[in-house]
């Protein structure tokens, strides 16, 4: 199997800065496609940023200029840069990765998600 742990969301006035990581682990013979969602009370999840095995990235338009994304794949690792926050950034961040996995002489690909890291903004 494949886990996602958040780490590094919490609680900044606005204006401040935040810096989440993802680390994915198990059974995993590659990653393709990383990326960043959010949920607010009340609305539906969100894309705020992704990017791909090679590094092209994508950034909702809310938070373009602001939050970077990038990752490390020798770590399996994806990061999010926040800067600027503003409250209406205040959500749970989720974590997604679409891992390829090698079983029994066959490919799968699926996506998995982390259970999220709360991110509070103040004003």
């Amino acid at each position: 199997q494949v886990q996602l742990v958040e780490s590094g969301g919490g609680l900044v006035q606005a204006g401040g800065s935040l810096r989440l990581s993802c680390a994915a682990s198990g059974t995993i013979f590659s990653i393709n496609d990383m990326g960043w969602y959010r949920q607010a009370p009340g609305k539906q999840r969100e894309l705020v940023a992704a990017i791909t095995s090679g590094g092209s990235t994508e950034y909702a338009d809310s938070v373009k200029g602001r939050f970077t994304v990038s990752r490390d794949n020798a770590k399996n690792t994806v990061y999010l840069q926040m800067n600027s926050l503003k409250p209406e950034d205040t959500a749970v961040y989720y974590c997604n990765a679409n891992v390829q996995r090698y079983s029994g002489g066959y490919y799968y690909s699926s996506d998995y998600w982390g259970k999220g890291t709360l991110v509070t903004v103040s004003s």
